[in-house]
């Protein structure tokens, strides 16, 4: 019994024991605002690279040159910089002739039994005077996953990244 209140008197692991108690927080928390730096960066990215690619829709420059959705998709992928593999980038092109008809319903990914995404996107350019909805999603791996609860929204454990540029093409 004396030994333990001698040990109940001890403080000489005080700090030591407030510093295990404290840096497990910090370092989640760390990592928590890398993560979601990194992951508001590439969403970014994404977005810019998307814009870009309307813009030469829009222009009617792509539609002029005969490009394929393949040709589009590198194209996006392109203007976008290395943070993004161009094989798991998804690329959607519908067109309209009007607001009130396009479809502008947000795109719910399915998944194989692998978890390779089973989706087939659309590509319609449109012609001078159409209305174009250019979307380009990206599964964002999520580093730590369970600490970040929320994150991740996919089933795969990934952050679905979506940028989306809506125009009207110009008379070319």
């Amino acid at each position: 019994m004396k030994r333990l209140r001698g040990l109940l008197r001890d403080d000489r692991a005080a700090t030591a024991v407030e510093f295990a108690l404290l840096v497990t927080p910090f370092v989640v928390l760390v990592l928590a605002s890398l993560q979601l730096s990194i992951l508001f960066y590439a969403g970014q990215v994404l977005q810019s690279a998307t814009m870009n690619a309307g813009r030469q829709l829009m222009t009617g420059a792509d539609q002029q040159a005969g490009l394929t959705q393949a040709q589009f998709k590198t194209s996006v992928c392109n203007t976008a910089n290395f943070l993004f593999n161009c094989n798991n980038m998804m690329v959607d092109v519908e067109s309209a002739s009007g607001y009130s008809t396009l479809n502008t319903a947000p795109i719910t990914l399915t998944y194989d039994a692998k978890g390779n995404v089973t989706n087939t996107w659309s590509y319609s350019p449109g012609a001078a005077g159409d209305i174009v909805i250019v979307r380009v999603l990206y599964n964002w791996p999520v580093i730590a996953g369970p600490l970040l609860v929320g994150l991740a929204d996919q089933p795969n454990g990934d952050h679905l990244l979506v940028a989306t540029s809506v125009f009207k093409i110009e008379p070319y």
